[in-house]
């Protein structure tokens, strides 16, 4: 037999190449290029919407165009990385910017070539090149080496500068934008001489409508009515409380025209304290419902009606499903409230006063975290607020937590650093005691210099506890939201914030390398814990009292020192007694922290329930009553002014999926995350988690209780730990390894867990 030697040696080479093309081929490229914390920065936006026109091609004079610019005269870059391989860490990268995009296709980077720089870091690399200039226009790409192999390049990213620019650091944000929106059902109940149609876009938004009607006859009048709520099938025309309701008269022209309606300015959510709209967006106004009435005649044809509705830059990357339908409904009622109370750029309290609180943005930024990847608009709100806060003493201490939630989702320390001695003055360090370090706003501390410290233009700040409280809105001769909170010169609630500020700000000074001030903040910390748990702390009835000087204990005293871990562990089980036994007793806002508090305890189930119950004081009231987004209030008895489109009510956003789902950031940038879910009696649960890094995939299923399965897809450049719910599975068969695994508080604990897809089952076994 003949062999043809050329073609077996070819033949050999070809299913070599086959077998080695998986160990030696090219990564992926790294995608979700950043600039500055944005991702859509080569988008393009006129009066609001968006258009198909390249970024260099807009014209800086023409005010009709609205684009995402970057302000820092060296900005940061960051990227997601990709692989499909497992337990992926970047080893390198190298990072390419350019005048031109043909420049990086001809590998000839005219601003920047970073080289390859060995790191392990892809997030916040700083712009190291040639000096950018006002409005000019750039392109990056990056490329990057891992523990596998080196990636193609990714591809070229365009970003404008800014016309003003900063010499220092200053967070971009994208523009207001503008999408059209149209009727999810119309019906028409016109008689014989009268047009009328009711219009329902199925949830409300911030907006303002855009009309084509037809008619026979010049100055035809018709009344536009706009409403959140409706009642017997029409707007209701009065809805109580802040629940907006309006109406507008319109003269028509013969023929067929599209009319734009123009909302009135409100005297109080456009004053001096308020983020205004801007110009190409123009005024908006919070409706589900529409009217369309003749006053005499009728409308040739059926109106063409749209909304324009207003939001921020919102892609809407977080996602939670589970077998309990109305713990869906409660996460899309607070994911959609989180998109559409965006409207003015910055976090605000709603559209009653449209002014941004430090209450407002600690709940609004988490949740924001939860079902989306955005990160530029909390950073927006948290500087806002640090030159611009508010009067409660709780809240000023809240910039602090703000701050360090803003780094940890983020890894970028910009912020901190250019705020760090404004942020060291909201410690409130003047108000303490010399002796317990205890602070107190009654104790005549309070001064010109403390105030102008903090950038507060009133007189004197005031403790607040919860809001409303006895006495205010509708709230005469009953507990307000503050279960009978009785204030006194050293207070409980406030003290908790305290002690959380100062362990933060701790950390927050160590990351920035001043280590003198990291110490004594926190032996200052571990001081005003030791004395608070002496001062509050009632070992008779077994529970926090609100102050020094009375035994009273609201739910508030109790659960902010469990939320910020300062409850002894054998105290734990008495001050969860005194939580349940006080069910709902705070607002919607206290609500974030005593949800914070139940599963700091470890009290899944008790978490859980308070989720989805379905009385007065409960989310699935705001959803009962007939909103689409969460309410001010948990019901217009609890606060008479009450609106439907306050963020701060979204608590069980970033609840879910920080504590139920259980996906946190264990370091900054979520360079090590820890996935600890806490699903109680839920049968399965899917959920899809942003992070700066890329989303966490998570499916859990537990059809009884002798089985449980965690399915997680980890992101590239990450390191995991992982907690298995042992619940109580008897014998358990494990998939997975038990020699190097902790076992604490009922959890198998699994650590340095590298990214990729990674199944672990925990069963009883079979005898």
């Amino acid at each position: 037999m003949k062999y043809n030697y050329f073609i077996i040696i070819k033949t050999s080479f070809f299913i070599l190449s086959l077998l080695t093309s998986n160990i030696y081929s090219a990564e992926l490229p790294p995608q979700n290029l950043r600039t500055d914390l944005l991702l859509d920065t080569d988008k393009v936006f006129k009066n609001g919407y968006q258009v198909n026109l390249p970024i260099e091609n807009v014209p800086l004079s023409n005010k009709d165009y609205q684009l995402p610019f970057i302000k820092s005269k060296k900005p940061i870059f960051s990227w997601e990385l990709r692989s499909e391989k497992k337990d992926i860490l970047q080893t390198a990268y190298q990072i390419r910017v350019a005048s031109l995009i043909k420049n990086l296709e001809n590998n000839a980077p005219d601003l920047w070539d970073s080289g390859k720089i060995n790191s392990s870091e892809n997030l916040n690399i700083k712009y190291q090149g040639e000096t950018l200039t006002p409005g000019k226009t750039c392109y990056w790409q990056v490329r990057s080496w891992n523990n596998n192999n080196e990636s193609e390049w990714s591809q070229p990213k365009a970003f404008r500068m800014s016309p003003q620019l900063q010499e220092d650091y200053h967070p971009s944000s994208y523009p207001i934008l503008k999408t059209d929106e149209f009727p999810k059902k119309i019906q028409d109940l016109s008689d014989e001489t009268t047009s009328l149609y009711f219009i329902d876009f199925a949830k409300a938004s911030f907006a303002t409508l855009r009309l084509t009607l037809s008619t026979q006859f010049d100055n035809e009048s018709i009344t536009i009515r706009i409403g959140e709520s409706c009642k017997d099938g029409r707007v209701n025309r009065k809805p109580g409380a802040t629940i907006r309701y309006s109406e507008y008269t319109l003269n028509l022209k013969k023929g067929t025209h599209t009319y734009h309606l123009q909302i009135h300015p409100d005297k109080r959510n456009t004053g001096s304290q308020a983020i205004k709209m801007p110009s190409y967006i123009g005024e908006v106004y919070p409706f589900r419902y529409c009217e369309i009435e003749t006053k005499n005649g009728k409308l040739d044809t059926m109106p063409l009606v749209i909304r324009e509705s207003a939001t921020y830059m919102f892609r809407n990357t977080g996602f939670f499903r589970c077998d309990n339908d109305i713990l869906n409904q409660i996460w899309e009622l607070c994911r959609y409230t989180i998109k559409i109370t965006s409207f003015c750029g910055i976090y605000v309290d709603g559209d009653r006063e449209r002014i941004p609180y430090e209450a407002d943005a600690i709940i609004n930024q988490l949740s924001h975290y939860a079902v989306d990847n955005d990160f530029s608009m909390a950073r927006v709100s948290s500087e806002y607020l640090i030159t611009h806060p508010t009067w409660p003493t709780e809240w000023i201490l809240q910039s602090i937590i703000i701050a360090w939630q803003d780094y940890l989702y983020t890894g970028d320390m910009r912020s901190l650093d250019k705020f760090y001695d404004d942020l060291k003055a909201k410690l409130l360090l003047p108000l303490a005691d010399e002796k317990t370090f205890l602070i107190s706003t009654r104790t005549g501390k309070q001064n010109s210099d403390l105030m102008e410290s903090i950038h507060f233009k009133g007189k004197e700040i005031r403790d607040i506890v919860d809001w409303p409280q006895a006495g205010g809105f509708g709230q005469d001769k009953k507990p307000g939201e503050s279960d009978y909170f009785v204030f006194q010169d050293y207070n409980a609630v406030v003290n908790a914030y305290h002690y959380q500020a100062l362990y933060l700000m701790s950390k927050i000074a160590e990351c920035l390398g001043k280590i003198n001030d990291s110490s004594f903040f926190f032996n200052r910390a571990l001081l005003v814990k030791e004395n608070y748990n002496k001062a509050f702390y009632n070992s008779s009835s077994q529970n926090y009292r609100d102050g020094i000087g009375t035994d009273h204990s609201a739910i508030h005293s109790n659960m902010f020192p469990l939320a910020f871990n300062m409850v002894p562990s054998e105290n734990i089980p008495s001050i969860m007694r005194i939580i349940q036994s006080k069910g709902m007793a705070c607002s919607v806002y206290g609500s974030q922290f005593l949800m914070d508090a139940i599963y700091e305890a470890g009290d899944p189930q008790y978490g859980l329930e308070r989720l989805t119950a379905q009385d007065d004081r409960s989310w699935y009231n705001m959803i009962k009553l007939g909103s689409t987004v969460t309410l001010e209030a948990w019901d217009n008895k609890y606060k008479n002014n009450l609106d439907w489109n306050h963020a701060w009510g979204s608590a069980p956003a970033n609840i879910i999926m920080r504590k139920l789902v259980g996906v946190e950031p264990l370091s900054p940038g979520f360079s090590q995350i820890r996935i600890k879910p806490q699903i109680a009696t839920l049968k399965w649960i899917q959920a899809n988690v942003p992070t700066i890094r890329g989303t966490v995939y998570i499916q859990i299923n537990h059809p009884n209780e002798k089985e449980f399965s965690l399915n997680v897809d980890i992101p590239a450049g990450t390191i995991a730990e992982i907690w298995i719910p042992k619940f109580k599975i008897q014998s358990p068969k494990l998939n997975f390894d038990l020699s190097n695994v902790k076992e604490i508080s009922g959890y198998y604990i699994l650590e340095n867990i590298g990214s990729g897809n990674k199944i672990f089952t925990i069963e009883e076994s079979s005898k």
